[in-house]
């Protein structure tokens, strides 16, 4: 009976130690978690870092395997805390990787066990750790062309982070580049809702309304980038050729007339001047314009096919007028047309519109023979 009782007082003390020994694990766990904080604080070197990592990973690991502490959402929230840690240092990459997902795994388990929130300082801490690797790998498959991976994770750091422009922005071209449309507005939107002035995402937000075919919501992003950007050349253009697509002319017109009083160097602009007028059947003011144009750049193909058409356009209605002087304007116009056209035809020799006019004016001028010299390098085409 002795005997008896005496066992039983020696298996108690054992199960007692057995406990304080697990419930030590996770004092020397919270310490290393304490020593972590201190560490980071005062800059300690990576690899001292680490083996204060090591000592706290080594005490969850025990923890985990005792029937009592496994289940302390404790043991979970700072074993996923210190992965997650080791996961961002670490530079072997699989080690990292290895880290990242036992993270992932254990910050699950704990909110899993804490039912009373005890733990949420470790939690977010954790959660914070992991959102950061996840940029970190969002940001390595966008490089690698890798977009619908780089959506899947760039989508949940932006969601952490929805004051961050960058990682809207960034968020928003992978899901334009899995043509995900409707994501890829939602996160330009966010950037933009939060100031960011980058032309490029409201040039971005635009291209994607008019693919959907919402002309209105296109012009009205472009202005929205026009008011924080006035002037930007880029987006003008944009939304100048909008409104031309969606036939504003006189909008077009104001907005052109406007930027020339600040880009008066620009060819475009001048081009596109004159062929709003031109389309109004103002060939003077046509003609003026894509002279401008062609003062910046005298091999401005576009510029001197209008001009011809202006040309040609003015030689017909000059035979509309007096008899005795409309003879003598045609053919001084019809030599203009010849000769801005021959120039457009030695710049761009390929281009079947100004052959054809070519055509037309020789065979107007009676000269036949280089009109079907024209006629047969067309059916070359």
């Amino acid at each position: 009976m002795k005997n008896r009782s005496f066992f039983l007082i020696a298996t108690s003390v054992f199960i007692s130690y057995q406990s304080f020994s697990q419930t030590s694990q996770i004092k020397i766990a919270q310490n290393a978690v304490g020593k972590l904080q201190v560490a980071i604080a005062s800059g300690m070197d990576k690899s001292k870092q680490m083996t204060v990592v090591g000592e706290g990973l080594k005490a969850t690991e025990s923890a985990q395997t005792d029937k009592k502490t496994k289940n302390w959402p404790e043991t979970w929230a700072i074993r996923s805390y210190l992965s997650s840690y080791v996961a961002l240092i670490d530079q072997d990459e699989a080690n990292s990787e290895k880290y990242y997902a036992t993270a992932v795994e254990t910050l699950d388990s704990a909110k899993r066990l804490d039912k009373f929130q005890s733990n949420t300082a470790l939690t977010d801490a954790a959660n914070y750790n992991i959102i950061l690797k996840k940029q970190e790998k969002g940001n390595k498959a966008y490089n690698n062309n890798e977009f619908k991976t780089a959506f899947t994770l760039l989508k949940e750091v932006s969601d952490f982070f929805p004051k961050d422009t960058v990682i809207s922005i960034n968020t928003a071209l992978s899901a334009q580049n899995i043509n995900d449309y409707n994501s890829a507005l939602y996160y330009f939107k966010r950037a933009k809702d939060n100031g960011i002035k980058n032309p490029v995402v409201f040039q971005s937000m635009a291209g994607i309304y008019t693919s959907k075919f919402e002309q209105e919501a296109a012009i009205r992003i472009l202005e929205d980038g026009l008011k924080v950007n006035p002037y930007n050349i880029y987006l003008n253009n944009n939304y100048i050729n909008l409104l031309l697509d969606n036939e504003r002319y006189d909008q077009a017109k104001q907005v052109i007339e406007k930027s020339l009083t600040i880009e008066s160097k620009n060819k475009l602009l001048y081009f596109l001047y004159g062929y709003l007028y031109q389309i109004s059947s103002n060939n003077s003011t046509a003609e003026l314009a894509y002279k401008k144009a062609l003062a910046l750049d005298q091999n401005y193909f576009d510029a001197l096919y209008q001009l011809g058409l202006v040309y040609v356009n003015n030689a017909n209605d000059a035979l509309k007028g007096d008899k005795e002087k409309r003879a003598q304007e045609f053919s001084a116009l019809i030599n203009r047309a010849e000769f801005v056209l021959l120039q457009a035809h030695e710049i761009n020799p390929n281009d079947r519109p100004t052959v054809q006019l070519l055509i037309d004016i020789y065979t107007r001028k009676n000269r036949l023979d280089k009109a079907q010299e024209l006629k047969r390098k067309l059916e070359e085409f």
